[in-house]
């Protein structure tokens, strides 16, 4: 007979409160607080609508606050289904970040992570990849050279850094060329190359850019097309070698069925903070493993989305890599640890990130410093591209 199991005190835990914390550069971090003192901890953002998606969280609350904090199935489906209009990247990540959190205080009042409640650890160690930027080859080669000293066996960079037009010279496809070239020599064939076209490149040109980057044999091309125009993928898939990657701006499983149905895409990538949470995003990955489709978590965000991709990274056999951009932050003036007391949450080595032991997502934040951000909050905005005929183009 099994002894000493942990248990939820009482029949129901009781969500009490939703806060929210807009943190510098671009995050929105979201705590629940329940019944007995449990707290847990989200990030649902949309990077440069913080206060849309803040306004979200607070009209959702109506349906979270008051009950069960255990029941996160039915939270989900309430507030997924219980309005009329649904989905979006503004609803879907609000959903997330509630969820995010729900998870956390159903792991911490259990005491064991989130991926034990999930089926349990399939890996002790998770791949992870960097990412490096330079506006010139020897500036990439140099990045890139950095990176593997770090330990790091996977690296991805940006294809294109400049505004597109629908047609260009051959010269543009030469400066793309010549950076990729620059990063494969740096590091030789043994470390794996991701490019990011970030779905700036328009279909005739993406064919283009495939074909001059197949000599370097990548380890994939990152959305080559928006989103929406997913019937370009099984195009390009047929014309080249070379894996497609995307999925950070695809919401839910619904939005990840037609993309594998289709069979062109060969590494998933949805957002944690974007397309549902944690439990989502697993059924996404096995949706994507009967389709014999791999799993890549999407991360530009914070240490609490990047802890939330963990555990599911952690029980998620057809996971093959995790994003990670918190040393990006700091390289951009923030230092993300600074939120975390908690250091052992991300152990790297040589490569890969250690599994996290601690309940829930495993993080202890350091609630103080995260109060402090958020009373000066944040007003990031993307960018806006033109072209040289001065047309808004793709950021």
């Amino acid at each position: 007979m099994l002894t000493n199991i942990p248990t939820i005190k009482g029949t129901i835990v009781k969500v009490e409160r939703i806060e929210l914390f807009p943190v510098a550069p671009r995050w929105l971090l979201c705590k629940i607080t329940a019944e007995g003192g449990y707290t847990g901890w989200g990030e649902p953002i949309v990077e440069g609508k913080a206060a849309t998606v803040a306004a979200c969280v607070e009209e959702m609350s109506d349906f979270v606050i008051g009950h069960d904090a255990r029941n996160i199935e039915d939270l989900f489906q309430v507030l997924y289904r219980g309005g009329f209009y649904r989905g979006g990247a503004i609803e879907m990540s609000a959903i997330s970040g509630i969820e995010q959190a729900l998870w956390d205080i159903k792991g911490k009042a259990l005491g064991v992570p989130v991926y034990e409640l999930l089926g349990g650890a399939v890996r002790d160690k998770m791949r992870m990849y960097a990412w490096i930027n330079g506006e010139t080859p020897a500036d990439i080669a140099v990045a890139a050279k950095a990176r593997v000293e770090q330990g790091y066996t996977a690296i991805k960079m940006n294809g294109v850094d400049d505004p597109l037009e629908w047609i260009e010279s051959p010269a543009t496809i030469d400066r793309v060329v010549a950076k990729v070239a620059a990063a494969r020599d740096a590091v030789g064939r043994g470390v794996g190359i991701g490019v990011d076209f970030h779905g700036r490149v328009h279909r005739g040109l993406a064919k283009v850019l495939f074909r001059a980057l197949e000599p370097f044999d990548l380890m994939f091309i990152e959305e080559p097309v928006l989103a929406e125009n997913g019937e370009a993928f099984v195009e390009l898939s047929r014309q080249s070698c070379i894996p497609i990657a995307t999925g950070e701006r695809h919401y839910t499983r619904w939005g990840f069925k037609q993309l594998l149905a289709q069979g062109g895409v060969a590494i998933v990538q949805p957002d944690l903070s974007h397309a549902g949470g944690i439990w989502e995003c697993r059924k996404i990955a096995a949706m994507a493993e009967a389709y014999d489709v791999a799993f890549a978590p999407h991360c530009p965000l914070g240490p609490i989305a990047l802890a939330s991709c963990l555990q599911v990274d952690f029980c998620t056999p057809n996971a093959v890599l995790q994003e990670q951009s918190l040393d990006v932050h700091y390289s951009a003036g923030t230092d993300a640890m600074k939120y975390i007391l908690s250091p052992d949450t991300f152990t790297f080595d040589a490569g890969y990130i250690k599994r996290p032991l601690g309940p829930g997502l495993g993080v202890v934040v350091n609630e103080d410093a995260i109060r402090e951000a958020a009373a000066n909050g944040h007003r990031w905005r993307n960018p806006v591209w033109r072209n040289a005929d001065g047309c808004v183009t793709e950021w």
